[in-house]
Order: structure tokens, then sequence, then C-alpha cells
């Protein structure tokens, strides 16, 4: 039965051709809305791995999650130093991390902050930040930079490459920093997620690009100005004393050799998670600064519920594909019936049943849905092994070449059912021909 519908499918190669095709078209498109939307959500929830909760000045939670976490957009610079260490000092902060944006390198996010990034920073799951080459921040100057290994591969950087950051979010540069470059002291490993496709410096590093350009000239006259032996003389008409100032901040600058007066955000880790939601509370309360504390988990599911009708809207075009390739399939097949009439009548004739011949309609659809769906997983295959460096390259997203997942295979299942249900129409009527009505003459 098998090789007798082959050899009848042969013979309408064409339009049998054109029914696969449409088939698989549908079996890629729907397994592709599936694949780029598991591969969205496993990579903005790997990236966002170990945070406990990101504060920045107030503003809109999804926003905040993109721009810190994933790189995309900015927050203002808005959150002063004091409430970084307001924050950091709390009895319920494990650590803190302080984040400065507003460059790029070449398109790519420029992020300012210290060396216990790399130490806290965790993806995928709990996995910490490794080094392919060279080393992290810690130790090697204001003008060092660690380089996503993204960004290493594309322009062929390792340690020791000079670079040049512009200021600007995105492609978008207004001034290249040419007279500020920084020398890469390491390339991280391969995270799949957005830290491959960002360049990190020192606060000190980032604040030096800014105070090149916003210090106005020094004014004699102003007391800051005068030289530090100068003031020594001063210190006995003076009611503070200098180095009593000093000692009370000796603690802070060992632990930050740098402190800008603005940063954009900051990445907490809590000692005890319970406590997040009384740390989230205090800090949307403070009174000095308008912030906003932000948990990404929560972040996360409130940017699902506003691509969700997207989400959807992809899903059910999908699918209205996938069933216009079946009906295309069951006008194929019965377009045909009338023009194969004598054909089922002579098999009839030399004792084909009418059973047979419903099983002859039944098999055409099978092997060309089965056929379909073949296809579509190629087409998949090589439309995924395409785009993946595409979309890695400008949203940090990776898809993977694995196709064959439970929801996958149970995808191709329904379809290839849907097939064969599809396919009982044109052979419920070739059943009821008769062996009479295929010999008549009709005028």
């Amino acid at each position: 039965m098998l090789g007798f519908s082959l050899r009848s499918l042969w013979n309408r190669r064409f339009v049998a051709g054109m029914t696969v095709l449409a088939i698989s078209l549908s079996v890629a498109l729907i397994l592709g809305v599936e694949r780029l939307r598991d591969g969205a959500r496993d990579s903005f929830a790997n990236s966002a791995s170990g945070i406990d909760l990101i504060v920045a000045p107030r503003g809109n939670s999804v926003q905040i999650l993109m721009a810190t976490v994933f790189g995309v957009g900015g927050t203002e610079t808005g959150m002063t130093w004091d409430s970084f260490e307001w924050l950091e000092d709390r009895p319920e902060v494990a650590w803190a991390v302080p984040i400065q944006m507003g460059d790029n390198h070449r398109g790519y996010p420029v992020i300012g902050t210290v060396a216990s990034y790399f130490e806290h920073f965790r993806h995928s799951g709990g996995q910490p930040l490794s080094l392919a080459a060279g080393t992290f921040l810690s130790g090697e100057g204001a003008d060092a930079a660690v380089v996503g290994a993204e960004v290493a591969a594309r322009f062929d950087y390792a340690p020791g490459a000079v670079i040049v950051n512009a200021h600007g979010a995105g492609e978008v540069s207004f001034d290249l920093h040419d007279d500020a470059p920084f020398t890469i002291s390491g390339v991280l490993a391969p995270t799949g997620t957005a830290v491959d496709r960002m360049v990190f410096v020192t606060l000190e590093g980032f604040g030096a690009l800014h105070a090149q350009e916003d210090a106005p000239a020094a004014d004699p006259l102003d007391p800051a100005a005068i030289p530090a032996d100068d003031h020594d003389d001063h210190d006995d008409h003076d009611g503070h004393d200098a180095h009593e100032d000093h000692g009370a901040h000796e603690g802070t600058v060992a632990k930050h050799s740098h402190e800008p007066d603005r940063i954009n955000a900051v990445y907490v880790g809590l000692i005890d998670r319970t406590n997040v939601l009384g740390l989230q509370r205090a800090v949307n309360e403070r009174a000095s600064d308008a912030l906003s504390a932000v948990l990404p988990a929560v972040a996360l599911a409130e940017l699902w519920g506003i691509i969700g009708t997207a989400e959807r809207a992809m899903r059910l075009m999908a699918w209205a594909v996938a069933l216009a390739g079946m009906i295309g399939m069951v006008v194929m097949l019965s377009a045909t019936l009338d023009t194969r009439r004598r054909e089922f009548a002579i098999l009839r004739s030399v004792g084909a049943t009418p059973t047979r011949i419903f099983a002859l309609i039944v098999t055409e659809a099978a092997v060309l849905t089965a056929a379909g769906l073949i296809l579509g997983l190629v087409l998949l295959t090589v439309a995924t092994f395409v785009t993946d460096p595409i979309l890695s390259d400008r949203f940090g997203l990776r898809l993977g070449l694995n196709v064959f997942g439970t929801r996958e295979m149970a995808t191709l299942f329904v379809i290839f059912w849907a097939g064969l249900l599809a396919s009982l129409i044109p052979a419920v009527r070739v059943y009821r021909m008769t062996l009479a009505d295929g010999l008549s003459v009709r005028l």
C-alpha cells in the first residue's frame, strides 16, 4: 500500500510538493515561535540569576531591569553615593554592587562597577563569572577593562588590547573618549547571557571620562584649589579637624577606591531572602532619594505580561498557517478525486475493496504530512543555525539547535494526527464511490 501511494503521489508530484512545502512551513513556524519564546525566557531568567534586588532612581521596574541587567535602554543617574552607602550598611544586605551606565564601545554597553561585581554576579542558575583570559578589574588600575566573550570574539580582542569608549547608549555615540583609552585586562568566558555583550570598567575610570568633560577651570581664589599643605596651617583655627574626617571615612575608602557623586543602580544580595520585601519598602520610602527597589523575578513576570499578547498572537498565527496547510492537503486530495474516478473503478474491478481504497487515501495523506514534518524540522534547523548568531549578537538570545524536546515532539504528534483526520474527508468520498459510478459516462 505504501509503495502504491508513493507512486501515485509521484505522478502528482508538483501539487504534492506544494502541499508538503505548506505543511513544512507551518511546522517550522510553530516550532520556531515556541523556540524563540523559550529562548527569550531562558536568556532573561539566566541573566538575572543571583540578584535579590535592583535599586535604581525612581522608574518603571521593567525599564530598570532591562537597562541594568540586559544593557537595553538606561536609567536616570539620580542615585546618590550616600544612598548606596546607606544601602550597603543595612543589616539585611550581604553585598551591594554599584552600577554606572551611559557609555558604549562600538555599540556594546559599557558598565562602570567595582571588582566585587565579578565575585557576586551569578548567571544560568548560580554559575559564577569566569575568565577565558587575563584577570578581573581588581588591582588593575583605573584604565583597565574587562570585555564579554561576544565583544572579544567580534573584534578579536585579547588582554593588552587598547580600546576607546564613547558617550551614549547603543550604537548612538555622541562623543568619542579617544583621550582616555582603556587597556583590556581580561576576557570573560561565554555565559550565553547579556554579560557577553558588555564592557566593564572601574568606577574611577568611568568617572574620569566625564570628569574631563565636565570639570570647570580651576579658580585660584577658590579655597578648594589651595594646596593641601596650605590647609595644614589652618587646622588649629577650624572647628573641624581634617584628620578626623579622614578617619571617619577610612573604611569606605578602603572598600571603594572611587566614590562618584551619583550612580545609576545597585545590585543587592541579601543575607536572608525573606527580608527582601522589608528592604524594598525601606528603599521606596527613603526620603532623601526617590528610589525604586525592583525584584528581578517580579519584573520579569511583568515583562512576560506585557509581551504575552504578542506571544499569543504569534502562536495563533503559526497554528493558522498549520491549519491552512491541512486545508490545502484536503483540497489537493479532493480536487484529484474526479480525475482519479476511473483509477479507483479499475482498482475495484480487480478486487480492491472500498476499505483498501479508503486506506490508500489515508496513506497518501500520512506520507504528505510526514514529509512536511521532516522538511519542517530541516527548515527550522537551518533557520536556527543562520539566525542564532544574529539574535545572540543583537539581543543576547540563544536558540540552540536541539529541536527534539518533549514539547516539540508533542506538537509534531498533534500535527501528524491532524493531517490524518483531515484526510478522512476525501477518503470517505472515495469509499462511497461505486464501480458503476467509476465506469459510467458522465455528461
